[in-house]
């Protein structure tokens, strides 16, 4: 069995916790919720709305998955946390369907939540398979 490799990259923004931006597994990578943090000045402010919150989160993702020598097309699983499900689905929904193409959409739960880090609105973590 091949020991998990515990990740962290300059390309994401640094974590608002204590843990790895991904922990390799061999044939699988979790990714950690990323949230729309600038990664080259992450105390400055969020982006306004959930559309531009989505993409730089999405963003944050791509830089762990290129961390790991993956990209979006390796993504099997995805969890999105949003706060203001009603209101934002559907927007979230737009700037994530941008991401995948619609014959590799992976696995998805989209939970409303009462509050994320930093108050963002959006929050996306997930799995991908070599």
């Amino acid at each position: 069995m091949t020991e998990p490799k515990f990740i962290n990259t300059d390309g994401a923004p640094p974590g608002v916790a204590p843990y790895s931006h991904a922990v390799d597994c061999g044939d699988y990578v979790f990714i950690t919720g990323q949230l729309p943090i600038d990664p080259v000045d992450p105390d400055s402010p969020l982006p306004e709305g959930i559309e531009a919150q989505t993409h730089l989160t999405i963003k944050n993702l791509q830089a762990v998955l290129t961390a790991v020598d993956l990209d979006l097309s390796h993504v099997v699983q995805a969890r999105v946390f949003i706060t203001e499900f009603k209101r934002d689905y559907a927007a979230m929904n737009a700037v994530y369907a941008r991401y995948f193409p619609t014959d590799r959409l992976p696995a998805r739960t989209c939970i409303g939540v009462t509050g994320l880090a930093r108050d963002a609105l959006v929050e996306i973590d997930l799995v991908a398979k070599r």
